[in-house]
């Protein structure tokens, strides 16, 4: 019953890193509210290390994952005729301010939210690797476009979380 106890608490902990690590990297990409992509970077920076080593499974870097949502923003300001360099400089200056209300996030973000959530009961202990089969099985939004730039498949990421998961 203690162990139990003490899982909780610390996917609490896991929880609470994981939205101001996803909030910090939505306004360093001057966003207010942050999506899938933002909480798989978060789940990057967790020091369970298990998002990282789902990345590293399949050969791909990890530390590529930013840029390639860097490079899906300029894509996208391309698309509406803007100059890209618009993008670089959005990501190179000061990050947006820090909201003070309710945390909120992006309807992707929220999708994460609430994955995590129905799966509750299975998550003993939330680690990075949830997040990143979570993030995988979306087909769609800047954080699987920026997979499919890495060439990244991402039902392999998934699986390879999973089997990580699975090992835990």
């Amino acid at each position: 019953m203690f162990d139990r106890i003490k899982e909780r608490f610390q996917s609490m902990g896991t929880i609470k890193a994981l939205c101001e690590q996803a909030e910090q990297h939505a306004r360093q990409d001057q966003q207010k509210e942050p999506g899938a992509e933002h909480f798989l970077l978060a789940a990057l920076d967790l020091p369970d290390g298990t998002a990282r080593r789902a990345f590293e499974a399949i050969g791909a870097d990890p530390d590529a994952f930013r840029p390639a949502i860097a490079r899906q923003y300029a894509d996208a300001l391309k698309m509406l005729g803007l100059p890209a360099g618009l993008a670089a400089g959005l990501t190179e200056s000061e990050p947006a301010p820090a909201q003070h209300a309710v945390f909120d996030a992006a309807p992707s973000g929220k999708a994460v939210m609430q994955r995590l959530a129905e799966g509750r009961g299975s998550h003993n202990p939330l680690l990075g690797a949830h997040v990143v089969a979570i993030v995988a099985a979306m087909p769609h939004g800047v954080a699987a476009r920026a997979l499919r730039a890495m060439d990244i498949d991402a039902k392999a990421l998934q699986a390879a979380a999973d089997r990580i998961l699975g090992s835990q």
